[in-house]
C-alpha cells in the first residue's frame, strides 16, 4: 500500500495539475466573454451584414464606414504570402539538417536559425523597410514604400524558424530501422526522403504549418512597419494595406476615446480574428488527426 506521505504527494500533483489547465480554461472563456460582450455592443450600432461583407473600412473618420473585408483581405495577403515562403524552405532546411548536414555542421547551423525566432518583431519591421522594400524597388519602381508583398516576405522569414525546426525535429524522431530498410530495398536519399520520411511525418508537418498560420495571423509589429496602414480590398500586394491586428493597435493606442462605435470596432474585428483562427485551427487538427489515422 502506498504510503501517507505518498498519497499526500500525488494529490498535491494532481491539483496543481488541476489549477494549471483551469487557469487556461478560464482565461479562455474571459477573453470569449469579454470580446462577445463589446462585440454585441458594436453590432447594436451597425449591421452583422454591413460589417462581414462591406467593402470600404473608415471607422476612425466621417462619413463612417464599417465594411470589414479590406481588413481581412490585407490579413490575407500577409497569411498567405507568408505561408508560401516559409513552409516549402522551412521544409527543404529541415530535410538538408536532418538528412544531409554533418553532426559538426547541424550544431552550428541549428542555433543560428533558432537565433532568428529571439530578434523582436520591430526588429523585424525595420529590416523590411531598409532592405526588403528597396530590394523590391528594383523589379518594381512603382511599389509603396509601405506594401504588402514586403510585410509577407519579412512574416515569411520570422516564421520560418519555427517551421524548420519542428520538422527537423520530427525527421530526426523517425527511426532509423526505417530509412535503413529502405536503402537496403535499393532507394537513394532523395526517395527515401519523398516515399517514407515526408509520408511518415505529414501530421507533423501539418501541425508545424498551422503553428506557423498561427503566428502569422497574429503578427501585429513587423507588418504595421512593413505593410502599412491602408485599409483597401486590393488584388496588388506592392502597395499598402492593413491587417486586422494592426488596425486592432491602432484603435487602443488612445486617441480613439473608449466606448464609442469607434473603440468597439476593435473588439469586433478581434472576435472576427479569433473565429478564423479557431476555425483554422479545428481544421488543421482534423486534418492531423486523419493523417495518423491512415499512417496507423
Amino acid at each position: 500500500m502506498k504510503s501517507f506521505k505518498n498519497l499526500v504527494i500525488e494529490k498535491s500533483i494532481y491539483l496543481i495539475l488541476l489549477f494549471s489547465v483551469m487557469i487556461t480554461l478560464v482565461t479562455t472563456a474571459l477573453v470569449i466573454v469579454l470580446l462577445g460582450k463589446e462585440s454585441i455592443e458594436f453590432f447594436k450600432q451597425v449591421p452583422v451584414f454591413s460589417f462581414l461583407f462591406g467593402t470600404h473600412w473608415q471607422p476612425l473618420i466621417a462619413p463612417h464606414s464599417f465594411g470589414v473585408l479590406p481588413l481581412v483581405c490585407g490579413t490575407l495577403w500577409i497569411v498567405l504570402g507568408s505561408v508560401a515562403i516559409a513552409v516549402p524552405v522551412g521544409l527543404l532546411v529541415a530535410v538538408y539538417l536532418s538528412e544531409y548536414a554533418s553532426d559538426q555542421l547541424r550544431s552550428y547551423l541549428k542555433p543560428m536559425l533558432e537565433l532568428l525566432a529571439g530578434i523582436p518583431t520591430v526588429v523585424y519591421g525595420y529590416f523590411a523597410l531598409s532592405f526588403i522594400t528597396p530590394v523590391l524597388k528594383w523589379f518594381n519602381p512603382d511599389i509603396e514604400i509601405f506594401n504588402a508583398a514586403s510585410g509577407a516576405i519579412v512574416v515569411g522569414i520570422m516564421i520560418l524558424p519555427m517551421i524548420a525546426s519542428l520538422c527537423d525535429d520530427a525527421f530526426r524522431a523517425v527511426p532509423g530501422s526505417i530509412r535503413e530498410g529502405g536503402y537496403a530495398l535499393g532507394a537513394n536519399t532523395f526517395e527515401v526522403i519523398k516515399d517514407i520520411l515526408i509520408p511518415a511525418t505529414k501530421s507533423r508537418i501539418g501541425a508545424a504549418s498551422v503553428l506557423a498560420i498561427s503566428r502569422a495571423i497574429g503578427e501585429t509589429m513587423a507588418v504595421t512597419l512593413a505593410a502599412g496602414a491602408t485599409a483597401r480590398l486590393t488584388a496588388d500586394p506592392f502597395v499598402s494595406v492593413q491587417t486586422m491586428t494592426s488596425y486592432i493597435v491602432q484603435v487602443t493606442m488612445g486617441d480613439t476615446p473608449a466606448g464609442g462605435v469607434e473603440y468597439l470596432s476593435s473588439f469586433a474585428v478581434g472576435t472576427l480574428l479569433f473565429l478564423m483562427t479557431l476555425i483554422m485551427n479545428i481544421i488543421g487538427n482534423q486534418w492531423v488527426f486523419k493523417s495518423r489515422i491512415r499512417l496507423v
